[in-house]
């Protein structure tokens, strides 16, 4: 089901009341419902960090699936009063899709070429964006969170919105190490390939040589307005045969708080999320 139109056309998010709050960032130790920035050994002198949550049912000794996610660019901002700051902190589809339970939420940065701080638009820099700090930081946070507090390596599904969106694929299918993590991607707003961007191998060639990685595993392919159907526009032609499933949020908004919301497209995303997470 498509829920596409002009922007002008659809719904703010904020006509429907939000029946989720994310919360509220916090320190100390991990624990049930509390989420918190955490950091790799190496990292602790640096500005460098990524947010967990644990769900309130978590348990010791429990496997559960991880929802992993990358934000959208920083400094963004738009006439509907939708803002980015491309932190981790900022990132809402796995608390929204997940409702706080039954998932592991990992909320990844992107990082600058010397692997020493945050990148809040694209990764790397400027000059070259480099990829490789960001791809090694996030190898090691879903280990860490897998062999520490139960994750299920089998059941890591990468989320994004935006920038994230396009780093499912350009991030999460760059190489062979980073592929093999994930069961599942679902990209929110943008896709890898559809348009050029500002950064090395934008182009579609190298977006398809990417999408080889993919192979049968499912992704689920959201956005605002027309967006979902300029990627199957894209997309459909290549990969004919492809476990994609394509929806349009209903919404004018360039917002992942779409999730916090009860309408249909979240529902829909809950029910592919439950299907590609379910016991092996």
């Amino acid at each position: 089901m498509q829920f596409s139109g002009h922007a002008a056309e659809l719904p703010d998010i904020r006509t429907v009341p939000a029946d989720l709050t994310v919360p509220a960032l916090t320190e100390g130790s991990p624990a049930p419902g509390k989420r918190l920035k955490h950091t790799l050994g190496g990292f602790q002198t640096t500005p460098v960090y990524h947010v967990l949550y644990l769900p309130t049912d978590w348990k010791p000794g429990a496997k559960l699936p991880v929802l992993v996610e990358f934000a959208g660019n920083g400094g963004y901002s738009n006439r509907f009063g939708d803002i980015s700051t491309g932190r981790p902190e900022g990132s809402n589809l796995g608390y929204g899709l997940s409702a706080g339970r039954g998932f592991l939420w990992l909320c990844v940065p992107y990082l600058n070429a010397a692997g020493d701080d945050l990148a809040l638009t694209w990764w790397g820099d400027a000059a070259n964006r480099d990829p490789q700090p960001t791809l090694k930081y996030c190898r090691e946070a879903v280990s860490r969170v897998c062999r520490d507090f139960g994750g299920d390596e089998a059941r890591v599904v990468l989320l994004g919105f935006s920038r994230g969106a396009i780093a499912c694929n350009y991030l999460g299918l760059h190489d062979d190490a980073t592929a093999k993590l994930w069961c599942g991607f679902l990209a929110y707003s943008h896709y890898d390939g559809v348009r050029a961007w500002p950064y090395p191998s934008s182009d579609r060639a190298s977006a398809l040589t990417r999408l080889q990685r993919l192979g049968s595993r499912p992704q689920f392919i959201c956005g605002e307005s027309g967006n979902a159907s300029e990627t199957e526009r894209y997309l459909k032609p290549l990969l004919p045969d492809a476990n994609l499933t394509f929806l349009g949020t209903g919404f004018r908004n360039h917002n992942d708080a779409w999730t916090l919301r009860p309408n249909p497209a979240r529902e829909q995303a809950r029910v592919w999320l439950a299907k590609v997470t379910a016991t092996r």
